[in-house]
């Protein structure tokens, strides 16, 4: 009688697969992951070399018990926010590409376990908050029994104002605080390892992986139809406009959500950012088209309120962000704080100049404002960015720029040794200001005014010391940086849809995470400001009420109009039309399928625990429908399995094979 053969074991070089338990702190889990990639990792390796079975296979005994047996709501949080971590640690490794390699495999085992999921499972692991640590009055309240927090988002009300992180004075760091270089860490790096995780509180893994430059994991179909869902309104984290509304993440449902709710969706966001930057620049036109030197004129006071408006909805997307390095990801940063800052610069100087009668002061202050048009003009077509051709030049345009700046330093400094000598030589000829201003000149390729002056700088060592520092500009640096700027466009375009994808990513991301409840639209947002000190008087909830009825009145046309657009895309797609959109592959022009369940968050499938930080243990991952999204995950689940069985029982007969031949030759 035939027994069934055992199931095949990994073989012995395999890393020992860590015991994840679905109350495990997400430190621990970090942790635990991190021990495993250190082993199984300890060769440089590119993200398509992983990919590949005779390198990635050794990932596989992971990918598979994650995806059959982990159940943890922060565990592609945990392998993205430790693809940041090996980042950290390979800026000082004495082993180059080790760490990098490692932070692709955190990438690649996070974008194998979303192909076993459900589009419904996707939106709760790559769209859970990640709660913050519990204090130790918290923990004290837990062992007493008092109630402790069971998500993220309950464990203060949601107010207005509430970030996106708290605490964010600690998210600035930028060392690796945790120490799993080795298995045989010390255990004394705990403490340490808590302050690495908490800059990761409250962030969802999107924003992880935005943060973390996870850009080959964002550049994924799973991924990417997740961003597009958000990007559409067909995931919306805000269903209800109302002072018992939590922010969750669900599929749209036109029955159930409240229209004013649209109003959060990126697509609309962006386009009235747009109209919003238009008007701007028509008042900024019609400012200084005509210059007051007497008064303050009314379309004047309008390009205030605008500039007002702006700033304040940048400092709440600043706060929404919680930490610089997220808000700092989106390209159009830089061009939002300097429209800020120079429309401020403008503001101050036209009100001294008014109050002083100084019409200097006041023409300073319109050329001023004239530099406004450097910034306010490209920001205008910042929607430009979703074209797949301009969004792949905006990461080109910012990696060379990084370049020249550093390469700047190198000319400066040669600039001013050419400098000195010269100025030293020609000191009864060229003031140092009219010698700085010729080699300007001469460095910007104008040789031959050089070599015209390099004899009135000096009979002897003029006309050399020029042409060795026409050669040396002209020549040599020029040349360089043109090489170097030539190698930084051709690293870039290798990887243009990662890249072009990433800008995508962060630019959804940005205009969809904050946790307030009411957006405002600049310069509608400088109304709520009134109601700011009833807070001394009105308790929190009549206050909430009273910002969600001052929004319905302020923003019924813009609902309107957005209700109108929805109701002709509706008739557009069921004639065939194209509507606007994100860059969407095949598969993610295909809307998210509803199943007969409502759609059930993630905190659905999970029962909480009166055990040691009151934290939500997962006991089952939430139910989803069961179609051919369920049939394809479980294909490739058992298409996986089965091939790690032939490949162990490849190497077993190999072996056996050879202790064979071994025995045979003794």
């Amino acid at each position: 009688m035939s027994s069934l053969p055992p199931t095949p074991r990994w073989p012995v070089d395999h890393p020992e697969i860590p015991e994840i338990s679905n109350d495990d702190e997400f430190g621990e889990l970090v942790r635990k992951l991190s021990f495993y990639f250190t082993d199984a990792i300890t060769l440089p390796h590119t993200f398509e070399e992983l990919r590949s079975l005779p390198l990635g296979r050794v990932l596989t005994p992971l990918i598979v018990y994650v995806s059959d047996s982990v159940h943890h709501p922060a565990l592609v949080s945990a392998l993205l926010a430790l693809k940041s971590h090996f980042s950290l640690l390979e800026e000082a490794s004495d082993e180059p590409g080790v760490n990098e390699a490692r932070g692709y495999a955190c990438e690649y085992v996070a974008w194998q376990f979303l192909t076993h999921l459900s589009e419904r499972e996707s939106i709760d692991f790559l769209l859970y908050e990640l709660p913050p640590a519990p204090l130790a009055s918290e923990q004290q309240d837990a062992e007493l029994g008092y109630d402790a927090p069971q998500n993220g988002n309950t464990r203060h009300e949601s107010s207005e104002e509430s970030p996106l992180l708290l605490n964010s004075s600690r998210y600035g760091r930028t060392s690796s605080y945790f120490g799993t270089d080795s298995v045989h860490a010390s255990t004394t790096v705990a403490a340490r390892s808590d302050e690495f995780t908490s800059k990761w509180e409250n962030l969802s893994a999107l924003e992880i992986a935005a943060v973390s430059q996870s850009k080959k994991f964002l550049s994924q179909r799973p991924v990417q139809k997740i961003i597009n869902g958000v990007w559409r309104g067909d995931i919306v984290f805000w269903e209800t406009l109302s002072i018992n509304s939590v922010k969750c993440p669900k599929l749209y449902n036109r029955n159930r959500s409240d229209p004013f709710s649209r109003l959060r969706v990126p697509r609309y966001l962006k386009i009235f950012e747009t109209i919003f930057f238009a008007t701007f620049l028509a008042l900024y036109y019609a400012v200084l088209v005509h210059r007051s030197f007497s008064r303050i004129t009314p379309v004047e006071l309008l390009l205030y309120i605008w500039i007002a408006g702006f700033a304040y909805d940048e400092l709440g997307e600043w706060t929404d962000a919680g930490q610089t390095s997220f808000y700092a990801s989106d390209f159009w940063w830089t061009w939002d704080i300097s429209i800020v800052l120079v429309g401020l610069a403008f503001c101050v100087l036209r009100i001294v100049g008014l109050t002083m009668s100084s019409p200097s002061i006041i023409d300073l202050a319109y050329d001023v404002l004239g530099l406004e048009a450097l910034f306010l003009v490209p920001r205008i077509f910042s929607l430009l960015s979703l074209n797949p051709y301009f969004g792949t030049l905006i990461p080109c345009l910012k990696e060379m720029t990084k370049d020249f700046v550093k390469f700047l330093s190198l000319v400066v400094i040669l600039y001013l040794g050419f400098l000195t000598t010269f100025t030293l030589l020609a000191r009864d000829q060229f003031t140092p200001r009219e010698m700085s201003w010729i080699l300007v000149k001469v460095f910007f390729g104008s040789s031959y005014l050089g070599f015209d002056v390099a004899q009135q700088i000096s009979p002897y060592f003029g006309p050399p010391v020029m042409l060795i520092f026409v050669a040396l500009t002209n020549i040599l640096l020029i040349t360089s940086l043109i090489s170097l700027l030539s190698n930084s466009l051709t690293k870039v375009l290798d990887h243009a849809r990662e890249e072009y994808l990433f800008i995508y990513s962060v630019y959804v991301l940005e205009a969809s995470t904050s946790n307030r409840l009411t957006y405002y639209l600049p310069p509608l947002n400088l109304i709520p400001l009134v109601l700011r000190p009833l807070r001394l008087i009105l308790p929190s909830e009549r206050l909430r009420s009273a910002r969600i009825v001052l929004l319905k009145a302020t923003h019924l046309p813009w609902v309107g109009a957005i209700w109108a657009y929805e109701q002709f895309r509706s008739r557009q797609r069921t004639s065939g039309v194209a509507t606007i959109g994100g860059p969407e592959t095949t598969t993610a022009k295909q809307p998210f399928r509803s199943s007969i369940n409502p759609p059930r968050p993630l905190t659905a499938g999970l029962q909480g625990t009166a055990g040691g930080n009151g934290r939500t243990v997962a006991t089952s991952r939430p139910t989803t429908r069961t179609g051919p999204s369920d049939s394809d995950a479980q294909l490739k689940s058992l298409v996986l399995k089965l091939t790690s069985q032939v490949e162990q029982l490849t190497a077993m007969v190999s072996q056996l094979q050879e202790q064979r031949e071994a025995s045979m030759a003794a």
